[in-house]
Order: C-alpha cells, then sequence, then structure tokens
C-alpha cells in the first residue's frame, strides 16, 4: 500500500505496527470492535457472512498493513480500494457513526499511549469519513 508510518517507536525505523505491539494489537483491536458490530441492527446486515470471522481476518490485514506490519492483504487481495469495496453497501452517516462508537471502544481498551491512540485515532476518524456514500437514511435491511 506505501504507507508505513514511522517514527512513531523508540527507534526512527519502528514502524507504528511494533510500537503498538505489532499482531496481537491488532487482534485485539478487531475483536473488540466486531463484539459490537455483531450487536448493531444497523452494521451488522452489511456483512455478507454470517460468521464475522472473514471480515475480521479481512480488517485484521489491512490495519497490519496499513500501518507498517506484514503485507499480506495486498497479497491475498490486491489494492485495498476501500471506496471500492464499500459502495455496495448503505454508509450514511448514522453507519459511520456507529462504526465509530465501537471502534473508540475497541481503541480504549489497547491502552495505547497518547501519541499512538491520537495516531490511530485520527486515521480511523478520516477512513470512516470517506467511506460515507449515501446521505439517505438506513434502509430497514441495513444494507
Amino acid at each position: 500500500m506505501g504507507i508505513r508510518p514511522e517514527g512513531h517507536g523508540e527507534h526512527p525505523s519502528t514502524t507504528f505496527y511494533e510500537a503498538v505491539g505489532g499482531h496481537e494489537t491488532f487482534v485485539k483491536l478487531v475483536d473488540v470492535f466486531y463484539r459490537g458490530v455483531a450487536e448493531d441492527p444497523v452494521l451488522k446486515p452489511m456483512y455478507p457472512e454470517e460468521d464475522l470471522g472473514p471480515a475480521k481476518e479481512r480488517l485484521t490485514l489491512f490495519l497490519e498493513q496499513y500501518w507498517g506490519g506484514p503485507t499480506t492483504y495486498s497479497e491475498n487481495r490486491g489494492h485495498p480500494r476501500l471506496r471500492m469495496r464499500h459502495m455496495p453497501f448503505h454508509v450514511n452517516p448514522d453507519a459511520r457513526d456507529r462504526w465509530l462508537k465501537h471502534m473508540r471502544k475497541a481503541v480504549d481498551e489497547l491502552g495505547l499511549s497518547p501519541l499512538h491512540e491520537a495516531t490511530l485515532w485520527d486515521y480511523l476518524e478520516r477512513a470512516a469519513q470517506a467511506m460515507v456514500n449515501t446521505f439517505e437514511p438506513t434502509p430497514p435491511s441495513g444494507r
């Protein structure tokens, strides 16, 4: 993907991924996030799989790669193309806010340093806003 934030650890060459604890940190973030999604009446219907496992794996791999970890996401799925991949779904401001609510809880549970927390949260807020593709109310099916 090309974006590998550096300089957030003790050594200038330490990636953000390494500085925040690597794989275990991103697995925890995504696990806590999807616990909220699983109970959310607007977000849950957007996931085609009844089991959220595949979605959890994709998000974990994406975030790890974005923050300087393994490039497994692109090796398996190609370029992220986040807007394109989310276009089939009804992502309005309500869905964005719900997504951010569950992600906020997940970020808070990580216990990151203030700098790392702010860096991660800034990205997540911008990414969530970029996924909004409609201002129409959420349809009954959630899609």
